[in-house]
């Protein structure tokens, strides 16, 4: 920390904080000047960096200066008076219009001695002004909360505005499908907010859905969809024919599926792709956005959810000069982001790494990406094809879903490349039986495959609501616990509160990484099935997808509730 300078004069709440021994001279005065630089108000710098605590610095301030203290638990956002307030006025002076009485307007600060807050917004209300003391944790979750209600307050935005828009149209195609139509204002600030608040929410997907009598719009949040608006049916199509406009689609055609891109410049180093399909239903087009975030792949392999063994095995697989690396699992089960992951350790000036990949999600600098496009007779196997004629060092395919495509990446993997792919089977020993039945020879399996990984995204407990769980000991057992076990370790079970979605927060992997040992070639090449080689995986050490469930249960990170969803055969 800086050293505080000898003549610094301490005014206000910062020399309170240092009478109070909340904070050293020191401390403040690096405080007040980096808050200065990064633009922030003191207290927000001294809560987000951890120097003090809200809650003491609220409860000080309030005694000290005389301001009440109120609990913005207790405010129903709805009643906010947030239109008297430019949004402009509410971030820069980070303070929230709570209440009006007569002409005056109680504004809520999490620093008392914020003046020229009260004196900027008396002036554009033209009301008198009153300082109420929050606590700037909750203060920036309810500002944030009560903007957004502002914004996606559909029901009262839309009934008031949109379906009243007096729209001209210059020909005689239906209105909704006029240029004016998916340019209105309305509309445009609509779309886009729902693809802020996406991404604000860290969501995968985002279902727009037409039925007879309602518009459902949902976000798919760790693996989980939920309803967020229920616009009124009667703007469906303007919403979808905006969507269908960004995208470059054709928005007079709705009765074949169509396929498009967005591309959102959040600043001018990250950028959000959103991959677009339409889909004609019974009552109008459904519309599913993936969103495509590149810094997904740049998480560290460290967090991924590996144990110490699995990461080993694994950095081991992907850092030989051949042979070929399978991940298998669901959709939706996180098998890109771990094989991009392992791309992304691999991408170095001294390796040529090509993909194929229907379509390409993430995009990565250094990588030869390529979109097959199986109507162009550009498949799978014909990317692979090129791959081989290109001096490749490292490979991936995006998807095995055939035997020429199998043929070609095994005949790869055996000629000195090293080829990444992903299957769609339950474990990591059924995909040995897969490649078996699609007609790839067990010698071919054994001199390719070095090892099979099987995943699936559990979510994790969210750290600050979640409590211990009481089971029996016999739910423990039937479960899959050891009884030499039960007793010493504590299982825990969701709540939900303001920082997570009903009890989780985030995903964690759940992996079977199985390497391909001398003992299991034996066995595969005497034709064994996936029930002899998930027996010999586990005499060699090798958990399973339920028993590295239930060591995530065991270490606190996720619940059995979750781990059962999962993991069920």
């Amino acid at each position: 920390m800086a050293t505080a300078p000898s003549n610094i004069h301490f005014s206000g709440l910062a020399k309170c904080l240092i009478q109070q021994g909340l904070l050293t001279e020191e401390s403040a005065a690096s405080a007040l000047q980096e808050s200065q630089k990064n633009k922030l108000s003191f207290v927000a710098y001294l809560v987000n960096n951890k120097l003090a605590d809200g809650r003491s610095i609220a409860a000080l301030a309030s005694a000290e200066f005389g301001v009440p203290l109120l609990d913005l638990d207790a405010i129903d956002i709805s009643s906010i008076p947030i239109k008297l307030v430019s949004e402009r006025l509410i971030r820069q002076h980070h303070a929230l219009p709570l209440y009006k009485r007569g002409n005056r307007l109680f504004i809520a600060t999490s620093d008392p001695t914020n003046f020229q807050a009260l004196d900027e917004i008396k002036f554009h209300t033209r009301l008198n002004t009153e300082n109420i003391l929050v606590e700037e944790e909750k203060l920036t979750k309810t500002i944030e909360s009560a903007l957004e209600a502002a914004d996606t307050s559909m029901v009262q935005l839309l009934d008031e505005d949109l379906d009243n828009i007096d729209i001209s149209s210059g020909d005689e195609r239906p209105v909704e499908e006029s240029n004016s139509d998916v340019d209105d204002a309305p509309i445009v600030r609509f779309v886009n907010k729902i693809l802020l608040d996406s991404i604000k929410k860290g969501v995968s997907d985002i279902h727009l859905e037409p039925f007879e009598k309602k518009f459902r719009i949902r976000f798919r949040a760790d693996g989980i969809l939920s309803e967020i608006a229920n616009p009124p049916i009667g703007i469906a199509n303007r919403i979808t024919s905006r969507i269908k406009v960004m995208s470059k689609m054709d928005i007079a055609e709705r009765r074949v599926p169509q396929d498009g891109r967005i591309k959102m410049q959040l600043s001018k180093s990250r950028a959000i792709d959103f991959r677009v399909n339409t889909c004609p239903t019974l009552f109008g087009e459904k519309v599913v956005l993936r969103i495509l975030d590149p810094t997904s792949a740049q998480i560290g392999i460290e967090k991924l959810g590996f144990e110490p063994a699995q990461q080993k095995y694994f950095l081991d697989a992907i850092n030989k000069p051949y042979g070929m690396v399978l991940v298998t699992g669901p959709t939706g089960s996180g098998k890109t982001v771990s094989l991009y992951t392992g791309l992304n350790l691999l991408n170095s000036i001294e390796r040529n790494i090509s993909t194929a990949e229907d379509p390409v999600e993430i995009t990565v600098e250094g990588i030869n990406q390529v979109n097959v496009n199986p109507k162009a007779g550009l498949t799978f196997a014909e990317a692979l094809r090129a791959f081989l004629r290109q001096d490749p060092d490292v490979i991936m395919v995006g998807e095995i879903r055939d035997l020429e495509t199998a043929s070609i990446a095994v005949k790869a993997a055996q000629t000195g490349h090293l080829v990444l792919s992903t299957l769609h089977t339950n474990d990591a020993p059924q995909t040995i039986n897969r490649l078996v039945q699609m007609g790839i020879e067990p010698f071919n399996i054994v001199s390719a495959v070095i090892l099979i990984m099987a995943q699936r995204l559990a979510r994790r407990l969210c750290e600050h609501c979640k409590k211990e769980a009481d089971f029996p000991e016999n739910i423990l057992l039937s479960a899959g616990f050891k009884k030499e076990d039960i007793g010493t370790f504590t299982v825990y079970e969701p709540v939900g509160c303001e920082h997570c979605n009903n009890g989780y927060k985030g995903r964690v992997g759940i992996y079977q990484v199985m390497p391909i040992t001398e003992q299991m070639r034996a066995l595969i090449l005497r034709g064994g099935n996936a029930m002899e080689m998930a027996e010999l995986a586990k005499t060699e050490g090798i958990n399973d997808l339920r028993a590295s469930g239930l060591l995530k249960v065991r270490q606190g990170i996720t619940s059995l509730e979750e781990i059962d969803r999962v993991t069920k055969e």
